[in-house]
């Protein structure tokens, strides 16, 4: 979720919507929103660093959770792809004479250094960059806010509704919204680097989707303020052409470093969950774990994950954006929806100990796992044909793996105390056992 993607696809979002970018941001949030409580409360009890594989496999069982992790691996493999892919666009735009898959390279290259390193340094810099990143979209928002000081719009609330406005347009436009949130659930992947992760990473994941989808609907509404409507010349370079005029080439040239940096700071983040899905999973025994599930002696961190994750850079270096994003969506919105489902199983077992209400773990996730479907049926031919494909290898691969479900799943090792199914249970903090040891605190 990097914190400059609003510029990115501001104009998209605007024309889909007729105008009511804003408001197409903020049912995107809602909607994400509601798929966020039910990561947080299967982190609060599963708290691993599997996520949707590891609360399928409690909830669901070890095939279907075998299944969730091979589809979401889907997502989790090519994401850093995409990021780095933005971010090789954006450099190739301000340099040129480097060609985007150079640029690839080198940023694929970086970002596994860094996470190679160890966490602390991975933290620090995401921080750093980050940072960077919500200043220089600060920035751009104040000169917006100059120019309407100097030509105030005809209205302040026509970006929430206006004549042309519809809720199916603005439902459409929120599905493309939605694709912004991509990532959200990649904290609930350091549990195990986590202090109280049983408390720590439930406020965090919620907090990840408000904070960030506040911040998307705050700019989509300054700068649909500037450019009111839903008609423009190249909505996909909306955001550029803006800039040029509220500040002239020099400033634009500023602004694209935004893109550059909340790049880097994305594609760092993700590599980083990535590489600890592979790992969790090369712990299990679902991936060879000589390979996937070892950690470096004095960095502790899954070093051939990382290295594996970096070299699928090298398949994104002939794709368009539009092919490589297809990759990731059916992944990211059938994990959403298998958690969700779990938070409603969650509830059918533990439904006598008063611990769990009707309405946060049935009606919350079952409404937001319609949301999810919804998000599902309205992706690409590509992406669905994708998808699909990489489902039915994992189907084929479970039943080699099985010997025709012959042999039992691998099971996954959690050593985090008490009964997962209790949810009155109290567990400990994870020591130093995990990936990361108490480097990650």
């Amino acid at each position: 979720m990097a914190p400059s993607l609003v510029l990115v696809i501001f104009g998209v979002i605007a024309v889909s919507s007729a105008g009511t970018a804003p408001t197409a941001f903020l049912a995107a949030t809602g909607a994400m929103f509601l798929t966020a409580l039910s990561y947080a409360k299967m982190a609060r009890h599963f708290p691993a660093s599997g996520s949707a594989y590891t609360y399928a496999r409690r909830m669901l069982g070890a095939p279907v959770g075998f299944l969730v992790g091979w589809t979401v691996l889907l997502d989790y493999l090519f994401l850093p792809m995409v990021a780095w892919l933005v971010q090789s666009i954006y450099l190739n735009a301000q340099f040129p004479a480097v060609p985007v898959w150079a640029w690839m390279l080198v940023n694929a290259s970086l970002t596994t250094a860094v996470n190679i390193i160890g966490l602390k340094l991975t933290d620090r810099v995401n921080k750093l960059l980050t940072t960077l990143a919500v200043f220089l979209v600060l920035i751009f928002v104040a000169y917006c806010v100059v120019h309407l000081g100097e030509q105030p719009p005809q209205s302040y609330t026509a970006p929430f509704w206006n004549a042309d406005s519809s809720i199916a347009g603005v439902s459409a436009a929120a599905a493309v919204a939605a694709y912004s949130y991509l990532g959200f659930d990649a904290v609930t992947t350091l549990s195990e680097e986590t202090r109280d992760a049983e408390r720590t990473v439930p406020r965090a994941v919620v907090l990840v989707i408000a904070i960030g989808g506040l911040l998307f609907a705050a700019v989509a509404y300054v700068m649909q303020l500037v450019r009111p409507g839903g008609v423009f010349d190249d909505p996909e370079i909306l955001s550029y052409t803006m800039s040029v005029e509220l500040g002239g080439q020099t400033f634009a040239d500023w602004f694209n470093i935004a893109g550059i940096v909340g790049g880097f700071a994305s594609g760092l983040a993700v590599q980083l969950s990535s590489s600890r899905l592979l790992y969790i999973m090369g712990r299990d025994g679902v991936l060879p774990k000589r390979v996937f599930g070892a950690l470096h002696p004095r960095t502790r961190t899954p070093v051939l994950s990382l290295l594996l994750t970096g070299a699928v850079c090298l398949l994104g270096l002939d794709l368009s954006l539009e092919t490589a994003t297809s990759f990731i969506n059916f992944g990211a919105f059938l994990g959403f929806t298998v958690v969700n489902v779990c938070v409603v199983v969650y509830f059918v077992r533990n439904r006598g100990t008063g611990r769990v209400s009707v309405f946060g773990y049935a009606v919350v996730p079952g409404l937001a796992a319609c949301v999810t479907v919804y998000l599902i049926a309205r992706l690409s031919g590509t992406a669905l044909t994708i998808g699909v494909c990489w489902l039915a290898a994992g189907v084929a691969y479970l039943l080699w793996l099985t010997r025709g479900f012959r042999r039992p799943t691998p099971e996954l090792d959690l050593t985090a105390g008490a009964e997962p199914e209790r949810p009155e249970a109290a567990r400990p903090a994870r020591g130093p056992g995990g990936p990361g040891g108490r480097e990650g605190g």
